[in-house]
């Protein structure tokens, strides 16, 4: 019953935070896929038609530059991968403004790293720059500023920043979508996929990992730890698989999809 009440939960969020993990956005040879990115375009406009506001934020521009400069794994010199991530970041909202203009949507495009959280000023500019894109009826597209920013790309990942972001605007829930369905623990040689967690606990993090694949940084762990963050705010957290069928939907109609983590206390009112 406790699951039951918050997956119907999801039904009445107006503001959401979608995260969008590189290899959702990126063809098996590792380039953007402009099906892909039209497909959750759909997606989105399908939440938005409901008045729900969405901020995305998008992992994939290092992934794209890669692909441009014929790179098959992921660089290890911080402006090798900075170089990446100025070629990808173009090309990025270049399928993201294609896919949502052909919708009748509009994005806008908003850098942030580190330090826009960490300083006062720049926190509350980069508050009132996002609500009033969503107050507009934009859907803003975040990323970290890999391009000039050197602590990101080395110890950072879009996890993380996700979860910031939705204590800026304060969002109702996060959605982190990635190639994994959702969050599994290992009992003996078998896994299972946890439907829900009440608590992000030690233990719990022992049968995380983090990753660093051939595209992209990550991994459970980091999705442990921002799910920890929204949890403070009192707001749940989903993982689920960016690749099942109209995932998006089918979580805000309740579906039992995922792994949802929930706050110690009942969810704050949407």
């Amino acid at each position: 019953m406790k699951n039951a009440y918050h997956r119907n939960y999801l039904r009445h969020c107006r503001r959401l935070i979608v995260k969008l993990g590189t290899g959702i956005l990126t063809t098996d040879r590792g380039d953007l896929s402009p099906s892909r990115i039209r497909n959750l375009a759909l997606q989105v406009k399908t939440i938005v038609r409901k008045r729900a506001q969405v901020v995305l934020v998008s992992s994939g521009a290092i992934a794209g530059g890669m692909a441009r400069l014929g790179l098959k794994t992921r660089p290890t010199r911080i402006h090798d991968l900075q170089a990446c991530a100025a070629i990808g970041q173009n090309l990025l909202m270049h399928h993201y403004e294609t896919a949502f203009s052909r919708l009748g949507l509009v994005v806008g495009q908003v850098l942030l790293t580190h330090g826009d959280f960490q300083d006062d000023q720049r926190r509350e500019n980069a508050r009132h720059t996002l609500l009033r894109l969503l107050k507009l009826g934009v859907i803003p597209i975040i990323n970290e500023n890999d391009a000039v920013s050197y602590a990101e790309i080395k110890f950072g990942d879009n996890d993380q920043l996700a979860a910031q972001v939705h204590k800026l605007v304060h969002a109702d829930a996060t959605i982190l979508l990635s190639t994994v369905d959702g969050f599994y623990v290992r009992e003996g040689r078998k896994k299972f996929l946890l439907k829900t967690v009440g608590s992000v606990s030690l233990s719990l993090m022992r049968h995380a990992g983090d990753t660093v694949s051939g595209r992209s940084v990550g991994g459970m762990k980091s999705k442990l730890l921002a799910a920890r963050r929204v949890n403070a705010a009192g707001c749940p957290l989903i993982v689920a698989g960016g690749r099942v069928k109209d995932i998006l939907p089918r979580l805000l109609k309740g579906e039992e999809l995922g792994t949802i983590f929930l706050p110690r206390k009942k969810c704050r009112a949407p």
